[in-house]
């Protein structure tokens, strides 16, 4: 990177506090001769991301049409109505939008 040494432990110390940039990330990995590989991965597998969002989409639209809110106790008659839109949900477009 033609930089001096207390540059590089100023790196060092921003990239353990969290606060480094992605263009210093890429300068230093291409004088490296690396590739700086950047991504989110998911905590659970991509069904359970996706359940999970359309079970959230579904307790919404079931809140806003009726008198359930979010966070009261869930009869069972409300949870096999949320599984079930939740599941029309992951049928078609729009499962990520308001």
């Amino acid at each position: 990177m033609g930089v001096g040494q207390s540059t590089i432990s100023g790196l060092e110390r921003s990239e353990l506090l969290g606060s480094i940039k992605l263009d210093t990330l890429r300068r230093a990995a291409g004088a490296l001769d690396c590739d700086l590989v950047y991504y989110l991965a998911p905590r659970g597998t991509l069904e359970d991301v996706a359940m999970a969002q359309a079970r959230r989409k579904a307790g919404k639209d079931l809140a806003d049409d009726s008198s359930f809110r979010e966070g009261d106790a869930v009869d069972p008659d409300q949870s096999a109505r949320i599984d079930e839109l939740a599941r029309d949900y992951l049928d078609r477009r729009g499962l990520w939008t308001d």
